[in-house]
């Protein structure tokens, strides 16, 4: 029996693994994660099997609620040998996003989360087996893709410095002329498509102590990473209640503390209160810059560096009352007709460059996104901070609502324009993605200036902080992707054009 469908992902492979999912009777969570690890496939650099992710669903019924999977990635290093060699760790700057400085490497490989908590979230509130909500990532994986413009927009920024030292990955990259391959070159990556197919057989388990685990940790010891048996064979995901906030006549929920994007989402858009009313004003984009301030403020000096970064999220939270001031990712958005709600955040930060012989399988850098690791060195076995904040929500008059963006910093102040243009201002889902936006971006030197899309309807007050000018729809502010069944039962999806993502409903 088919399941109508409303789904927003990356590509359009993605999309059109959703609809097949829920041709077969699979509902928004069989749908949400069939379309991620198709995106898991496809979108080389961007993102990877080897990822941290966070799933919320909210399912169908009128007395359920909703919950975080959380799939973060985690702080390797659990009973590694005190005499095993140097980490393999390269420090690389590119002038992706205006500037970066990463770490790359084997050494700077976290343990992944993110096949876990798909499998979990699947096997709990999915309707189909495990094999064939994997099919289509294992088909698309078999027969090669297309390179998006994501990743075409991405790899230029970093093929010499993130992706050319390992002979493996930079082999995929490259033409039979030896050229680097360009947006809409074909690609297949040798051994994925078997490594997915052990992964459909054997389940996600097998990442984390079954035969995919022995060659990765083989490769780990081989190539100075940190990464080890003992970080994989313990690894689970946690489910979490989803925190749960307000905005206009909708009920949201999202990721919880200890993420860090959850909570900043839920700050920002509680203490707009109902701001916009309609169309940005002057003294809402006001109001907007100062939201921004006074959230990313805190959280650059206290939520950043907390020991206790869930003690600190729920500091914040609980400051709101009455509204007073005080790498890559990617994003699918699932919802059925049944009024089920699935959103899927992933990310692989930066990519490590390195590949995993013989299995085509990417591995992330998260140890190496500096932005998220200010704090207090972890633990082995600890989370890292995360800005992802997928969300799902319900209206008085019962409609649903599955959204999220990647972005990194960017992910929550995306986030929070779009859902206020959405539930107070009046505005459709699409209408509310594609207007411009606006982003306070903290410098290490203290700065802050404000990022702007140089669009006429974005109108500015006069402000106290400097101000840059990016293109119409810059990729820098996010791709949100959102699927949503109104109270009539109609469904529908919409995609960011800031990146070339896909929408479908079947």
């Amino acid at each position: 029996m088919t399941t109508r469908i409303g789904v927003a992902a990356p590509n359009r492979a993605a999309t059109d693994a959703a609809l097949a999912v829920g041709a077969l009777g699979g509902g928004a969570v069989d749908a949400a994660v069939a379309a991620m690890l198709v995106a898991m496939v496809n979108e080389p650099g961007v993102v990877s099997l080897d990822a941290g992710a966070f799933v919320t669903v909210w399912p169908a019924g009128s007395h359920t609620e909703a919950v975080t999977v959380d799939g973060c990635v985690a702080m390797p290093g659990l009973s590694r040998s005190s005499d095993a060699g140097p980490l393999d760790v390269r420090e690389v700057s590119t002038g992706y996003g205006g500037g970066v400085t990463m770490t790359v490497g084997l050494g700077s490989v976290a343990t992944p989360g993110a096949l876990a908590a798909l499998d979990l979230a699947q096997r709990t509130y999915g309707q189909l087996p495990w094999r064939d909500v994997v099919a289509p990532a294992e088909t698309v994986a078999r027969k090669g893709f297309s390179l998006s413009s994501a990743a075409g927009y991405y790899l230029p920024y970093v093929r010499d410095s993130v992706f050319a030292w390992d002979e493996q990955t930079a082999a995929t990259l490259r033409g039979r002329d030896g050229a680097w391959l360009q947006t809409g070159d074909q690609i297949v990556i040798d051994g994925l498509a078997d490594t997915i197919a052990l992964i459909a057989e054997k389940g996600a388990q097998t990442l984390y102590d079954g035969e995919l685990a022995a060659t990765i940790i083989a490769d780990m010891a081989d190539r100075g990473g940190s990464l080890t048996r003992a970080d994989l064979s313990s690894y689970r995901p946690v489910v979490r209640p989803a925190l749960a906030f307000r905005s206009g006549d909708w009920q949201l929920r999202t990721n919880p503390p200890p993420a860090i994007g959850g909570p900043v989402l839920a700050a920002m858009l509680t203490l707009l209160g109902d701001r916009p009313r309609g169309l940005w004003t002057p003294e809402d984009v006001a109001y907007l810059v100062d939201v921004q301030r006074t959230v990313l403020d805190y959280r650059r000096n206290e939520l950043d560096t907390a020991a206790d970064r869930e003690a600190a999220a729920q500091a914040l939270l609980a400051g709101l009352g009455g509204g007073q001031r005080s790498p890559s990712t990617v994003h699918v958005s699932a919802v059925d007709a049944l009024g089920a709600a699935c959103a899927v955040t992933a990310s692989s930060g930066y990519g490590s460059g390195a590949t995993v012989p013989g299995t085509g399988l990417w591995l992330n850098n998260c140890l190496g996104e500096h932005e998220l690791n200010r704090g207090e060195a972890l633990r082995a076995g600890e989370r890292l901070a995360s800005n992802m904040a997928p969300t799902v929500g319900r209206a008085g008059d019962g409609s649903v609502l599955a959204i999220g963006t990647p972005g990194a910093d960017r992910i929550t102040t995306a986030l929070t324009q779009v859902l206020a243009a959405f539930t107070t201002g009046g505005s459709a889902l699409q209408e509310a993605i594609d207007r411009p936006r606006l982003h306070v971006h903290h410098l290490d030197d203290g700065g802050l200036p404000l990022q702007v899309e140089a669009e006429a309807d974005m109108p500015l007050p006069e402000l106290d902080l400097p101000v840059r000018r990016h293109e119409a729809h810059s990729m820098y502010f996010g791709g949100v992707a959102a699927a949503h069944l109104s109270a009539s039962g109609a469904l529908t999806a919409a995609g960011d054009p800031r990146r070339a993502g896909a929408v479908a409903v079947g």
